[in-house]
């Protein structure tokens, strides 16, 4: 059974938190986890741009000149492509990108990002997160401070590439999953750039790839099997 180390809100270790074998201790398909994410991106797309054809451009209704005796090359309108304010040749036109993806194929690629983040060590344990009866963006920003999330980033000199002058440390991207919908959790996170908030089992594979550590609240964890496990 995998396990991965289990934190309080002042970062201090409190011990291991088991996971479910069968969603979080399976062999990663990466195909799938790319269909995933493709399916998932094209399906945001609003397909509403459009350009307009020769014959949906205002004007050109009269021959430009007469056929013949002029010298020049025949036209028939201003409105053709190749004139300025012309129509557009086979431009874009408003269309679906909708990819149909199985409600099975999604469950398995969840599974198998989420087992990829805990083989890479890339997600942590918290017991517990509350934030109390207002929002407080500080609260979150010195948790995330707490818990093993940042690495050590070197920064060099604007003058020689190869001379490092300073480390600095650099957060990653953080999925936050918690149990419950919490409307003064999602006002005290909203404003932290490099933080992202979902709540169990609503969250999707891009979510979870796109992150560099996740943080999983450990009452999450029996909604996320009740979904997910085979």
């Amino acid at each position: 059974m995998p396990e991965i180390t289990l934190y309080n809100r002042e970062g201090g270790e409190v011990g291991t938190l088991s996971l479910p074998e069968s969603v979080f201790g399976v062999a990663p398909s990466v195909p799938l986890m790319h269909q995933a994410v493709q399916a998932e991106e094209a399906n945001q797309r609003q397909g509403t741009h459009d350009t307009k054809t020769r014959g949906e451009v205002r004007g050109g209704g009269r021959k430009p000149w007469r056929q013949k005796g002029t010298g020049r090359a025949r036209q028939g309108s201003t409105r053709s492509p190749q004139w300025r304010h012309g129509g557009i040749v086979f431009g874009p036109h408003p269309r679906s990108y909708n990819k149909a993806f199985p409600k099975a194929m999604k469950q398995s690629a969840l599974r198998s990002a989420l087992s990829a983040k805990v083989a890479d060590g890339e997600m942590v344990g918290l017991d517990a997160l509350q934030i109390g009866g207002a929002p407080s963006t500080r609260t979150v920003a010195t948790l995330l401070t707490a818990l093993p999330l940042t690495r050590e980033m070197n920064v060099k000199n604007r003058q020689r590439e190869d001379v490092v002058t300073a480390t600095k440390q650099k957060i990653y991207n953080v999925l936050l999953i918690v149990p419950e919908y919490d409307e003064v959790l999602v006002k005290s996170c909203r404003n932290i750039p490099h933080l992202t908030l979902r709540y169990a089992p609503n969250f999707s594979v891009r979510d979870v790839l796109a992150a560099g550590r996740v943080v999983l609240a450990q009452g999450a964890v029996p909604k996320i099997e009740e979904v997910l496990a085979k």
